[in-house]
């Protein structure tokens, strides 16, 4: 009987855990960002999106994981030319007070360990992958605040067409929504901006987990905003109403309502999502593409 000989030209297990050892090097050799991310995302609920992060990147390379035998450790100089690149950019935002660029320069080094084991077969053939570990670095406050003055604009006008449709008497001053004659601030905590992260996140995760057409991929990221924003009126409306018609001693409900109907969205995101491909598919438009696996 004639044995088939062991290829060894390709990814084998031994790849796999040299390459997490590695990339666990690199992790400590930029311990001090890593250490600040995980700080800002515990502390602070509009980076919570990020311990996602790695469940998305998991499963970016689940769905496609039957590439792994068209995959070869070549092109693995790449990885220390994108570890050097990740240091330089990482040591120039730490002492220049670029935040971001101290972040993204930390996760570059990560990646480049990984890539000097894996070879280039792992940006190109897993790039959505890749790409989704941009998530990991914390938006600056200035983007943040460009974000959430235009939702709490739009948040709070729609709100009030709802409410006049509902036969609800509401005024609104700015962003500000007076139910009842109670004044309800349309604030960074009811703007959405919290979310919007976290469903940019849902929403890459569900166009490049589903052997979707590109066009549609993209379609669906730039809905996500608007998915945000559709979320986030079902989330003032009930909450604002509650503000309005409930006694001072009750209002506790409302803001454990606000609270829970927070983490609603994710899900209400997906449904919407979901929604938007049978309306396509209804239309008989050209949806998928290929086996993502294959």
């Amino acid at each position: 009987m004639t044995l088939r000989p062991l290829r060894t030209d390709r990814w084998t297990t031994w790849h796999g855990v040299a390459a997490v050892a590695l990339a666990c090097v690199g992790v400590l050799a930029t311990y001090d960002a890593w250490a600040d991310i995980a700080e800002i995302a515990w502390k602070d609920e509009e980076y919570s999106h990020i311990f996602l992060v790695p469940l998305v990147a998991a499963w970016m390379v689940w769905v496609r994981r039957m590439r792994i035998r068209h995959c070869k450790p070549i092109g693995t100089i790449l990885g220390p030319i994108l570890a050097l690149f990740g240091w330089v950019v990482a040591s120039y935002g730490f002492y220049h007070g670029y935040q971001s660029l101290f972040h993204g320069g930390s996760v570059l080094v990560v990646l480049g360990c990984m890539v000097a084991v894996l070879g280039k077969h792992l940006v190109f053939r897993f790039f959505p992958a890749v790409a989704v570990l941009i998530f990991l670095i914390p938006v600056p406050g200035t983007i943040r605040q460009q974000i959430a003055v235009p939702l709490q604009t739009w948040t709070a006008q729609i709100a009030t067409g709802m409410f006049d449709s509902l036969g609800v008497a509401t005024e609104r001053s700015g962003n500000m929504l007076v139910v009842n004659g109670v004044p309800v601030t349309i604030a960074e905590q009811c703007n959405g901006v919290r979310g919007i992260f976290a469903l940019v996140l849902v929403s890459y995760a569900f166009g490049f987990g589903l052997p979707l057409r590109n066009s549609i991929r993209f379609l669906i990221l730039l809905a996500s905003p608007l998915v945000t924003i559709a979320c986030n009126v079902l989330r003032v409306l009930p909450t604002a109403w509650m503000y309005g018609h409930f006694q001072d001693n009750e209002r506790y409900i409302a803001d454990k309502f606000h609270e829970y109907a927070g983490w609603a969205m994710v899900p209400a995101a997906f449904l919407i999502l979901l929604a938007i491909l049978k309306v396509l598919r209804w239309a008989t438009l050209p949806v998928m593409r290929y086996t993502l696996a294959s």
